[in-house]
């Protein structure tokens, strides 16, 4: 069986790295089934980015599912705590969603095999990041035998391949990787505080490993900061 019959299921959060996923997702030949988890966070205002992505690369199926991630906390993104704004750090920071990605990783096992599906795209990278444990190569790698052991399809042989074709690509790759597939930045959404008006801070980690990713591509950022 060709990519080309197959379906996939695409974790989009509507973020920039989720879009260039499910963009390369489509690219490859995959009907794509996408996955948005609205677990309640601060930039609740990227759940309109996922459903515009998903509208202009014309998923086949969109679900967003509601996860209040803000009844466990632990998180600037679901609690009442400041997003940083002094720059990128080397050390875990608030921002981090206690096991965010292993969650959603485990929603769109679930959707896959109740698809039939044995792909599944994630857009994580492991250069350019804010040091999230769950971005990990060998994460990924833990989590793709745990799918197997995990599940149905694995017991019977037919496992899962978990997709990650920016795993070692820069910011300022990713946004080549956009401008090459040529779908628009300014759909997707990056920040973790928004701004007034609806428009990114410029300020939080997300924000400025975006502009930064965009200058060191040498490609003009389309995203409308505050500061």
């Amino acid at each position: 069986m060709t990519s080309e019959s197959k379906s996939a299921i695409i974790l989009l959060s509507g973020g920039l790295d989720s879009m260039v996923s499910a963009a390369i997702a489509a690219e490859q030949g995959y009907r794509l089934i996408a996955l948005t988890v609205d677990y309640n966070q601060r930039h609740k205002i990227e759940l309109q980015s996922a459903e515009k992505i998903a509208s202009k690369l014309d998923v086949a199926e969109h679900i967003v599912l509601p996860l209040d991630l803000s009844r466990f906390g632990g998180s600037a993104l679901t609690a009442d705590i400041d997003v940083p704004k002094s720059g990128v750090t080397d050390h875990i920071p608030v921002t981090y969603v206690p096991a965010r990605n292993l969650i959603f990783l485990s929603l769109t096992l679930g959707l896959a095999e109740a698809r039939q599906a044995r792909d599944i795209f994630i857009g994580v990278n492991a250069l350019d990041y804010s040091g999230y444990p769950d971005c990990r190569p060998e994460f990924i790698e833990g989590f793709e035998r745990l799918a197997d052991l995990a599940t149905k399809a694995g017991d019977q042989g037919s496992g899962f391949n978990i997709r990650t074709p920016l795993q070692f690509m820069t910011k300022a790759d990713i946004a080549k990787e956009a401008a090459r597939l040529k779908i628009d930045a300014a759909w997707s959404w990056s920040c973790y505080d928004p701004a007034p008006g609806g428009v990114h801070c410029g300020l939080c980690d997300s924000c400025r490993l975006r502009q930064k990713g965009f200058e060191e591509a040498g490609l003009a950022d389309p995203t409308r900061y505050a500061a």
